[in-house]
C-alpha cells in the first residue's frame, strides 16, 4: 500500500507491537467486601503494581477501580494481582491477547527498521515538527517518508518514553505538512487540539487498519507494558493493529485531535482495547501549537 510523500506525511500514528482482542474482555471474577473504600487509597494500592500486561484505572461504566491483566499473566503472578485487586477494592479483568505498545499507523513513517505512523504536524513559531510516539522516536534519530528510507522527513528532537509515550521529529526534508488526518481515503483537517471525555465518540487513524472509531471509555489509565509504565492514559474500545501506533484520536465532527496511539490488546478482527497519550502534554511538554 503506497502513497506519496504528501499523504505519508498527511497521515497519523503507529503502534509498536501486536495487539489482541480486548472488546470482549469479561470479568474474571469480582473482588470480596472492599478493605479499600476510596478511589486514593485504591490508587495508592494500585500504583504499586509493576507486572508487564496489566493496566489500571477508574471504569466509569462500573465505578470500580479495574486491574486487567493479559493472556502474558502467569498464574503465578495472577495470585499475587488478586490479592492486590482485592485489597484495593477493584474489580479483576482479563483481556485475551499481549498488551504492549504497536508499531504501525496512521500514514507511514520509517525509521530504524520500524514503522510507525504520523501523529499530528505542530509547530513552533515557523519550525514544524511531527508528533508521534514516544517509543517510536526512541529507536531511531532519523525518519523518512518511505521504507526504503530515499527520502529524509526528519530527525528527532524529543522522546519520553517510557513514563509517557510521545516524540517529536523535527522536518528537514522539503515535503509539505497540513494540519490534516488522512482518512482513508481523503483529508480531514485539524482544527486544533481537545480534551477527551467518558462516552466521547472518537475515530483514531493509522497505516495498517485505515480510520476506526469507537467511544472513549476511560482517563488516567496506567499501563504497564513489558518496555515500561506509562501513566495518564486515554482507553477506547477501538481496535488496532502494529503500524497503528503513534495515530491519532480525533473527533471527526470537529477536526479536533485528543491523543497520540501508544498501544492496546486485541485485533481488528475480534476487537480490542486501546490506549492514547493525551495531545495537549505533548503540546505543553515542547512549547507546539496545533495546527
Amino acid at each position: 500500500m503506497r502513497r506519496s510523500p504528501l499523504v505519508a506525511l498527511v497521515l497519523t500514528t503507529l503502534l509498536l507491537g501486536t495487539p489482541s482482542v480486548a472488546q470482549a474482555a469479561v470479568a474474571e471474577r469480582a473482588a470480596p467486601a472492599p478493605q479499600v473504600v476510596d478511589q486514593a487509597a485504591a490508587t495508592a494500592v494500585l500504583a504499586g503494581v509493576r507486572t508487564a500486561g496489566t493496566a489500571w484505572g477508574l471504569d466509569p461504566a462500573t465505578g470500580r477501580m479495574t486491574l486487567t491483566v493479559d493472556d502474558t499473566v502467569a498464574p503465578t503472578e495472577l495470585t499475587a494481582l488478586r490479592t492486590v485487586a482485592d485489597r484495593a477494592g477493584a474489580l479483576l479483568r482479563r483481556e485475551p491477547g499481549t498488551l504492549r505498545p504497536l508499531i504501525a499507523a496512521g500514514q507511514a513513517i520509517y525509521g530504524g527498521g520500524g514503522r510507525c505512523s504520523l501523529g499530528a504536524n505542530a509547530r513552533s513559531g515557523s519550525t514544524y515538527y511531527v508528533i508521534t510516539a514516544g517509543h517510536c522516536t526512541t529507536v531511531a534519530a532519523t525518519w523518512y517518508t518511505d521504507s526504503a528510507q530515499a527520502t529524509v522527513l526528519g530527525t528527532r528532537a524529543g522522546t519520553s518514553y517510557p513514563t509517557n509515550d510521545y516524540g517529536i521529529i523535527r522536518y528537514t526534508g522539503r515535503i509539505a505538512h497540513p494540519s490534516a488526518v488522512y482518512t482513508y481515503p481523503g483529508l480531514l483537517t485539524i482544527n486544533g487540539p481537545g480534551t477527551a471525555y467518558i462516552g466521547q465518540a472518537v475515530c483514531r487513524s493509522g497505516t495498517t487498519t485505515g480510520v476506526r472509531c469507537g467511544v472513549v471509555t476511560g482517563l488516567n489509565q496506567t499501563v504497564n507494558y513489558s518496555t515500561g509504565v506509562i501513566y495518564g492514559l486515554i482507553r477506547t474500545n477501538i481496535c488496532a493493529e502494529p503500524g497503528d501506533s503513534g495515530g491519532p484520536l480525533y473527533v471527526a465532527s470537529t477536526g479536533t485531535i485528543l491523543g497520540i496511539l501508544s498501544g492496546g490488546t486485541g485485533n481488528c478482527t475480534a476487537g480490542g482495547t486501546t490506549y492514547y497519550q493525551p495531545i495537549q502534554e505533548v503540546l505543553a511538554a515542547y512549547g507546539l501549537t496545533l495546527p
